[in-house]
């Protein structure tokens, strides 16, 4: 594995906290991430005495994660270094998507004016352009994106997603991180050639097996926040495709937290996925990252099932 930890910059790291999906014992668990690798929540658990789910999303979904989280800065390492046996170094780890059954993916379209102009579409008024996805997309860092039969030109998008902790409805744009778990890379992949057929195959041309990938990592609202000036690049086989920067959203997260939750009443590991800066057609072979400044890096290889 090529992903490796962001750690934060400031003088203390112990003030934020990521933490993964990972293949160990034998099984998918949620792990937090460490300078030196991934430690499982179950063997935390173990250490501490504490009751918490081994599984993220049951984590998110029983209020768990905010505990985790201020464990996490109180104990400032001391465990990790307890366990170090333990640990996970990066080069073993076998990341899994942070999680499988979302109740809703939320896909935003025509978010950033220059994509609008890039696709010779009309600007969003009044509400975004909105979209769902099964969970049935979802893979994980290094799984494979799969170009369906169906499909001539299909694309892949690098996007922030907005992880949702808490049951909310009617939330204030003042308030929206009120209810905000956390932050994590996302690669939206559509079937462009269906979707030009008919604006109305839009779900249909994103909801193929493998169109969502998210991860590798949950971001604490803390380490991430204000958010603005991050930039966002869709990437290649190496070479950057397009990029902006999250100021320049035309519905910015507070808005889509609020207009969303106005809606659809959001649920616990709900996750928003924000809108591209721009996308790219991926052919067989290829590999194709979301880059998010202050994140690690989200990176999947793409076969072409037409070939078979």
């Amino acid at each position: 594995m090529d992903v490796q930890a962001v750690i934060c910059m400031d003088d203390n790291i112990w003030s934020c906290m990521k933490i993964a999906s990972v293949h160990t014992g034998g099984k998918g668990q949620a792990a937090i991430i460490y300078p030196e690798g991934a430690l499982a929540v179950s063997a935390i658990t173990a250490h501490t005495g504490s009751n918490w789910k081994t599984n993220l999303l049951q984590i998110i979904k029983s209020s768990q994660l905010d505990d985790i989280v201020s464990w996490f800065i109180q104990d400032k390492g001391k465990t990790a270094v307890r366990l170090h046996d333990k640990i996970i170094p990066f080069a073993d780890i076998r990341y899994l998507p942070l999680y499988r059954k979302p109740s809703k993916i939320i896909g935003v379209g025509l978010n950033y004016p220059d994509h609008i102009v890039n696709l010779s579409e009309k600007q969003p008024e009044h509400y975004p352009g909105t979209f769902m996805k099964p969970d049935t997309a979802v893979i994980g860092y290094g799984d494979t994106i799969s170009i369906p039969g169906l499909s001539d030109r299909t694309t892949a998008e690098a996007e922030l997603g907005i992880i949702i902790g808490r049951k909310a409805k009617n939330v204030p744009r003042e308030n929206w991180t009120d209810v905000v778990a956390g932050f994590t890379c996302i690669i939206d992949v559509t079937a462009e050639d269906i979707l030009v057929l008919n604006p109305r195959f839009l779900t249909l041309a994103k909801g193929f097996d493998s169109f969502f990938s998210f991860g590798p990592f949950l971001v604490t609202p803390d380490e991430v926040l204000p958010l603005g000036s991050q930039r966002i690049s869709t990437v290649l086989n190496g070479n950057v495709v397009a990029e902006n920067i999250v100021s320049n959203m035309v519905f910015p997260p507070d808005q889509l937290v609020s207009v969303y939750s106005s809606v659809f009443t959001l649920m616990p590991g709900d996750i928003i996925s924000t809108g591209t800066p721009g996308a790219a057609v991926i052919n067989d072979g290829d590999a194709v990252e979301a880059k998010i400044d202050g994140f690690s890096t989200l990176k999947n290889y793409v076969v072409n099932n037409r070939k078979k």
